[in-house]
């Protein structure tokens, strides 16, 4: 199911425009004829009943954080599915207020659109306002498009799939740092090919000071790309994605193969570093998805998605740290158990992998073309390189200060 919907305060009411597929408003029998043709005559009084059924009790609409009451049902019709009344607020106000259809049309009752105006008394049109259109009921799966028009500004469009909780039409800077925090801290939570990537990266680990300049090098890396690719200096084609789904299985299988056979842990912060470029293209994919909420507040959202990243990996660390050393003191000797842990980790990891490169294998790769768009982007890649070149000598120096020594005078260095 498709939702398209306008919300727009003016003068002492607030105006939320929708359309929904009639076929959403189930444990409905709407009259038909002929055919199995809907009778729009007999269905007014039907669509307006499932209109508060399936609507009214679904959406909440808030000004300056208080819950609008009072709302009212100015107009419902039924809307053939060809229609484009849709693509704008003045357009899509003025066919719900048009007289409905004429009797005679011919319309199947499933391929019909419902068109339904709601008015919500507020004190003012200026105000900040926020709603809850919790609208996945509607079907299995539910795409919502969104738009708001605040007087005198610029359009705000939001497009989304399920229930995406409350949606601050003109958000605040703090309300902003809020959502992307939590954002944030719940990817690292949720992504379980993260988290299995920190326990592989720090499971050998012993030291305290090993451990803060690999954690360290992962962070600045994927936070280096992860503001790279918002910023449009990643590749933009459709197999970039898989591609890089694939390569973080494949850093999971890595990282835990090396820490079977014997890890190298003076080079591991260097590890950490290449494999954090790939995982910060992976953070991109969720944090662009979800900058259509920020508002005007694109930088401080990128920055508090970045700080709530980061919280997501200390409060792991901080539970996984000491129970591995638990684990170790109790259970079973250090090194039976790096391989135990890595050896299953590299199993689902390696599953992953197999799986994500059968998809990436759909995808048809093609050289670009030899003009102005490829010189740009390589101007663009030459910036990201000077960035990653910058930040491995700020991270060189840091190692050799954290362990007490320089690199070079480090066995084998």
């Amino acid at each position: 199911m498709t939702v398209l919907a306008f919300v727009r305060p003016e003068g002492r009411e607030l105006r939320l425009v929708l359309r929904v597929p009639l076929a959403a408003m189930r444990d409905f029998n709407f009259p038909l004829r002929g055919a199995g043709y809907l009778d729009i005559e007999r269905s007014d009084s039907l669509i307006r009943d499932a209109a508060r059924t399936w609507l009214v009790s679904y959406l909440e609409l808030y000004e300056n954080g208080v819950s609008l009451r009072g709302v009212s049902l100015a107009a419902a019709r039924i809307s053939l599915p060809s229609d484009r009344s849709f693509l704008s607020y003045d357009s899509a106000l003025a066919h719900v207020l048009d007289p409905a259809l004429p009797r005679g049309t011919e319309i199947v009752w499933q391929q019909a659109m419902l068109d339904v105006l709601f008015e919500y008394p507020i004190q003012a049109a200026g105000s900040r306002f926020s709603i809850h259109p919790a609208l996945s009921h509607l079907g299995l799966r539910t795409t919502t498009v969104l738009r708001f028009l605040p007087p005198g500004g610029a359009e705000r469009a939001f497009e989304y799939v399920g229930d995406a909780g409350l949606i601050q039409l003109d958000p605040r800077w703090h309300q902003a740092v809020l959502r992307f925090v939590q954002l944030g801290f719940l990817h690292i939570l949720d992504g379980i090919d993260h988290l299995l990537f920190i326990i592989c990266l720090v499971v050998p680990l012993r030291r305290l000071r090993p451990l803060i300049a690999v954690v360290t090098s992962f962070t600045v890396a994927h936070s280096i790309t992860l503001i790279a690719s918002v910023a449009g200096l990643a590749p933009r084609a459709l197999w970039f994605p898989p591609f890089i789904e694939a390569m973080i299985a494949l850093s999971i299988v890595y990282m835990a193969l090396e820490n079977i056979v014997g890890a190298r842990l003076e080079r591991r912060w260097l590890i950490a570093f290449g494999f954090g470029l790939v995982h910060g293209f992976g953070f991109s994919f969720v944090l662009r998805e979800s900058l259509q909420f920020a508002g005007s507040h694109l930088a401080t959202s990128l920055v508090s998605f970045n700080l709530g990243v980061e919280l997501g990996q200390v409060f792991v660390l901080a539970l996984g740290v000491p129970a591995l050393a638990l684990l170790y003191r109790h259970v079973v000797a250090e090194r039976v158990g790096v391989i135990i842990v890595s050896v299953l980790v590299a199993h689902t990891a390696w599953h992953w992998m197999i799986d994500r490169a059968a998809a990436l294998r759909q995808y048809e790769f093609r050289w670009p073309a030899l003009d102005l768009a490829l010189l740009g982007g390589a101007m663009r890649g030459a910036m990201l390189v000077l960035i990653l070149a910058g930040a491995l000598w700020a991270l060189y120096g840091l190692y050799g200060k954290l362990l007490g020594r320089t690199p070079e005078q480090e066995p084998n260095a």
